[in-house]
């Protein structure tokens, strides 16, 4: 236990990689994989007629204080009579990044970057995700380009795919752009530095508030997870921090979500086959019903995503503290997001979290594999040749990328258990304020809110309920397992 206490980040880095191992992920890269990066010279600069040159756009990528790998770029312009004409680029990784090349494949077995606060195993080579294929500022780079037109109130009139040549001219972080956005921040020092950079975010913010209104009439479910976030000084963990929703967040979540709708379309006007990402109509909405009941709220027998909407709204409202245990209940009653192959004239797949018909992931081909496959078979329908993934592989990577994307939620969500055994370590015999957050055969569980973390409740208990407010006391952690115990404090 020494060397945890010492070298905190090491010891959670080891952890990490076993993880990944166990779960039949690929921590590190191999020799071939090397080998091909050494002979990459440099960014891709390819030229031709369809590549449009975008590079005069006032760019700018909103993402993590610490992300290096930038996917996607964003824009705006106003039009007559209040509409705007958006544009969101994506960095065209496949330039780089050939189908079946080594790198590639280290890619097709992981499928997803998995971030844990010590270490980050990139899907791709760093040399690649945060520098040659990452829209960087002031590098020209090849993207795609889903250009799209919104009326004054938000409605989709049209949309286009296109190859161009783009330049980020502000590379932004949420959190001090949000805090811009609500006055309580100055406009970020990248912003300042670019002529009307100011307007493009307020615009983009405008624009965003209204789509997120629009879903939300629809039946899109509004959830708030638990993800507390560890702070390192050096390589010693000094905090765990709870990564709050806000403005900046809304924005880049609206705007996504909007391209991989018209993406998909894309796809299907095309007479393509596409891997779409799918929350199938809940299965257990029965038990959804019993849950709301508790709440003393009625839903409908049958699915009816905006009545959930609605009780999660009024819920949130209600009792903010409670709600993200609320929304995990719902969550997993729900069932997990999985992808699925959309093929042409068949019957469609939609996804019920988001109330959207058309969904797929597209925006984020650095960092997800589904991203990197629609990019080619964007690619492909534009230059109007054979797509480079028949239905049978489609079928049988949609398993896949479903598969490992699980697997490396669970490496993310051990490892935040671990920070938090690790953090909490000197703090055993200590009394926290905790909510009940589960109760059942395997356990009773709560979270304690300073550091917000979770651990399991011991001993004898009364009958509790979730939601239930107590006192508890610290007993023990195990670093390696994830675990931490508590009893309830007298």
């Amino acid at each position: 236990m020494r060397n945890a206490l010492t070298n905190h980040r090491a010891n959670l880095s080891t952890i990490a990689a076993w993880a990944m191992f166990s779960r039949g992920l690929e921590p590190e890269f191999s020799p071939g994989v090397k080998q091909q990066l050494n002979q990459l010279k440099g960014p891709s600069r390819e030229q031709g007629p369809d590549i449009r040159d975008l590079t005069s756009l006032p760019w700018c990528s909103i993402d993590n204080d610490d992300s290096r790998d930038l996917d996607q770029l964003t824009a705006i312009e106003a039009l007559p009579r209040g509409e705007v004409r958006v544009f969101v680029a994506v960095a065209d990784v496949d330039a780089m990044v050939k189908k079946g090349s080594e790198i590639d494949e280290h890619a097709r077995i992981n499928t997803t970057s998995v971030y844990t606060s010590a270490r980050v195993f990139p899907m791709l080579p760093e040399r690649l995700s945060t520098n040659l294929t990452s829209l960087n500022p002031d590098e020209d780079r090849l993207a795609l380009v889903n250009e799209m037109e919104f009326s004054d109130d938000g409605i989709l009139v049209s949309s286009n795919v296109y190859r161009a040549l783009v330049q980020n001219k502000a590379q932004l972080a949420y959190d001090a752009v949000s805090a811009w956005i609500e006055g309580e921040g100055e406009l970020p020092a990248a912003a300042r530095r670019i002529a009307g950079m100011n307007t493009q975010l307020r615009m983009q913010d405008e624009l965003a508030q209204k789509l997120r209104v629009l879903r939300h009439a629809q039946g899109s479910l509004e959830f708030e997870t638990f993800q507390p976030r560890a702070l390192f000084e050096g390589n010693r963990i000094t905090d765990i921090k709870q990564q709050p929703k806000n403005r900046a967040r809304q924005l880049i979540e609206e705007l996504m979500i909007a391209t991989n709708g018209c993406t998909a379309r894309f796809l299907a006007e095309h007479g393509r086959a596409s891997l779409r990402r799918v929350v199938r109509s809940p299965e257990r909405w029965q038990r959804i019903v019993d849950v709301a009941k508790d709440y003393g709220v009625t839903l409908p027998d049958s699915p009816d995503g905006k009545a959930l909407e609605a009780f999660l709204a009024h819920q949130h409202k209600l009792d903010p503290l409670r709600f993200p245990d609320l929304s995990l209940v719902i969550v997993k009653l729900m069932g997990a997001g999985e992808y699925a192959v959309e093929r042409p004239q068949g019957p469609p797949v939609g996804h019920f979290g988001l109330a959207v018909q058309d969904y797929m992931h597209s925006t984020a081909p650095n960092r997800r594999f589904p991203d990197l496959i629609t990019l080619r078979l964007l690619k492909a329908a534009l230059s109007g040749v054979q797509a480079p993934y028949s239905n049978d592989e489609l079928d049988e990577l949609a398993l896949h990328c479903t598969s490992q994307e699980d697997a490396a939620k669970k490496v993310e969500r051990q490892l935040r258990k671990s920070e938090a055994a690790l953090l909490l370590h000197s703090r055993i015999g200590q009394r926290f304020d905790a909510l009940v957050t589960g109760v059942g055969n395997k356990g009773t569980w709560v979270r304690i809110f300073e550091p917000p973390a979770e651990g399991r409740l011991k001993g004898d208990l009364p009958t509790l309920k979730v939601g239930q407010s107590l006192r508890v006391q610290l007993v023990s952690t195990s670093v390696e397992r994830g675990f931490i115990d508590f009893v309830l404090a007298h």
